[in-house]
Parts: structure tokens; C-alpha cells; sequence
């Protein structure tokens, strides 16, 4: 690949990630990103290798990777391949790659929403409540009911109060058919709202509720970057990427251009509908791995790309490739 072509990618998906880049929050549910890795790093050229082996693998397989041989994961990698290739015409081909990465992302949702769930189902009768769910959160702190909060300091009471009023409106909206308690698949919109399309407007909620200091419904600029940077000191000069955030807000984020995010835009930088990470990160493998430019990938091109798709990692598919999953 000539120097200027790959400077060009490196651009064009750059630019696509800061437009989906949502405020550095803990409580606000970030846009469905592919890994907890940035994709270009430094400046934002500098490709991240290990952004494409958790967005192929999953992120949690690909932890493990280290464990086997280049021999062992090349061989795996060749068996995921066939896997891919759904119509068995030897081609692995745009689609089809797409639906790999979404299949990955959203196995490795109900991997942590399970290994959740077995702790909150502490009764073993195969759903969870409400109260279960509260009570293993929070522990002792709500086990009696909420009036055990006025025990704590008032900071940590308002902390907990907001964080259990958040959590059961939220789990209301995952309770999708109203018996109470949730499923291991409302569970895990419950856990990954960003996933599920019924969950989008409590994301949004929620995150209107984190950054709109003054209440009025609307994210102005200063709340904008107020809730990514915060000045240890009075004096403290910004960072350049408050500036181009600055920027994007500007220029991408208030479309209407009245000066604030009303709950439509706000949907539009945290969970984009004009964005896909997966097909973006499908269209990324495919324009590396794809020598011959025939717009489809053999085992052989794939192989080939061996540190594109899964590094000198290796990882333990013997479970996924006994599960049968389907994708």
C-alpha cells in the first residue's frame, strides 16, 4: 500500500471516530465502539493493531491470544474464516465480515451480562428482580430498603439515590414484557443499553442528565466540554483537542445551529445512526487484506494479513467453535 493511500484511510476513519466520540464519563453510556482501544493513537495516525484483533476476536477472547503458538492461532484463525464464509464460495466478502464483527461484539455482551447474572440471580430461579439486582449493587446499603441511605454522609446519599433512581428506570425500559423482572436478553440491554434499539432514549436520558448543569434540557457548549475537561487550576491552559472539540461541536454536533444539543443531536453524537463501527471496521480490514482489490478476501489473503486480523495473539476458540453460534 503506497504511504499516501494509507495516510488517506487513516484520515477518513479518524475523522469518523472523533464524529462518534462521545464526553469521557463514567456514568454516560459511550457509543458502541468496537474495543476500550483507541483505533489511531497519539495523534491519531498512529494505527493501534489491537483495535482490529478485539474487533474481529471479541474483546474478551482476544485477551487471551498470547497463550497459544503462531501455529495454533493461524490454524484457528483459518477455521474462524470458514465460519465467516457463510455461502461456502471460498470468499470472504464485505458483508460477510460485517456480521462476523457485529456477531463478536454482541457474543461478548452476553458473555459479561452473564457472568453478571449468575451473581444476581442469587436465588437461582432463573430471572432477576429488581430488589436482587439493588441488593447485590449496593449491598447492605439498600438490603432494609432505601431509608437505610439517610445513615450516610449526604454527598454518598445523593450519590447512591441518583445511581438506583438511574437504575430502575432504566430497567424498566429493559423490561420489555412488564412481569417484573428480566431475562438473561433483557438482562443484557439492561447491562449494554448501546446495543439495543428499545434502550435508546434512557441512553440519551442519561446522558442529558450527566452534563445539562443548569436543567434546561439542552447541552450547551460549555457543559459539553466542561463534562471532557476540568482544569486542576483557575490558570491551567486548555489542551489542543479542547479546541477541536471545540470545533466539532460547532460544526457537527449543534446541527440546527442554535448553540446547544437539544435530546436528537445528543442521540446523534453518542449513539450515531449515521455511523457503523462495525462496517467501518469491516471496510478497514477489507481495503488491507484485500491485495488483488477484487472486493472479497480468500483464506489465503486473510492468512496472509495475519497480524491485521489477530497479531502474534492467539486465542482459546475451542469453546466458540464448538457452540455453533449463529451470525
Amino acid at each position: 500500500m503506497q504511504c499516501s493511500q494509507c495516510m488517506v484511510l487513516a484520515l477518513t476513519l479518524t475523522l469518523a471516530t472523533v464524529l462518534a466520540k462521545p464526553a469521557e464519563n463514567d456514568r454516560v453510556r459511550k457509543d458502541p465502539k468496537l474495543s476500550g482501544q483507541e483505533h489511531f493513537a497519539g495523534d491519531g495516525h498512529e494505527h493501534n493493531a489491537d483495535y482490529d484483533h478485539d474487533a474481529f476476536l471479541g474483546e474478551e477472547d482476544a485477551k487471551t491470544f498470547d497463550s497459544l503458538t503462531p501455529e495454533e492461532s493461524m490454524d484457528r484463525l483459518g477455521k474462524i474464516v470458514d465460519r465467516i464464509d457463510k455461502n461456502k464460495d471460498g470468499f470472504v466478502v464485505l458483508d460477510e465480515l460485517k456480521k462476523h464483527i457485529e456477531h463478536q461484539q454482541h457474543m461478548s455482551n452476553v458473555a459479561h451480562s452473564t457472568s453478571v447474572w449468575k451473581i444476581r440471580d442469587y436465588n437461582r430461579d432463573g430471572h432477576v428482580t429488581l430488589q436482587e439486582y439493588i441488593y447485590m449493587a449496593y449491598g447492605v446499603i439498600t438490603s432494609k430498603g432505601e431509608d437505610e441511605l439517610v445513615q450516610l454522609e449526604e454527598n454518598e446519599r445523593m450519590d447512591f439515590r441518583k445511581m438506583i433512581r438511574r437504575d430502575k428506570k432504566r430497567w424498566n425500559y429493559a423490561d420489555q414484557d412488564r412481569n417484573g423482572h428480566l431475562n438473561i436478553d433483557e438482562f443484557t440491554s439492561f447491562l449494554h443499553p448501546e446495543e439495543s434499539p428499545h434502550m435508546r432514549s434512557i441512553v440519551i436520558e442519561e446522558t442529558l442528565e450527566d452534563i445539562d448543569r443548569d436543567g434546561d434540557g439542552l447541552v450547551s457548549l460549555e457543559e459539553y466540554i466542561g463534562d471532557m475537561f476540568k482544569p486542576e487550576s483557575p490558570n491551567e491552559p486548555e489542551p489542543a483537542w479542547v479546541a477541536q472539540e471545540r470545533e466539532q461541536f460547532g460544526l457537527y454536533r449543534d446541527r440546527n445551529k442554535d448553540g446547544k444539543m437539544d435530546q436528537a443531536e445528543i442521540g446523534e453524537w453518542i449513539l450515531p445512526t449515521e455511523y457503523d463501527h462495525a462496517e467501518a471496521e469491516a471496510k478497514h480490514l477489507m481495503y488491507e487484506a484485500d491485495t488483488n482489490k477484487d472486493d472479497k478476501l480468500t483464506k489465503k489473503e486473510i492468512l496472509d494479513s495475519y497480524d491485521l486480523f489477530v497479531g502474534s495473539q492467539a486465542t482459546d476458540f475451542g469453546e466458540a467453535l464448538t457452540r455453533h453460534d449463529e451470525f
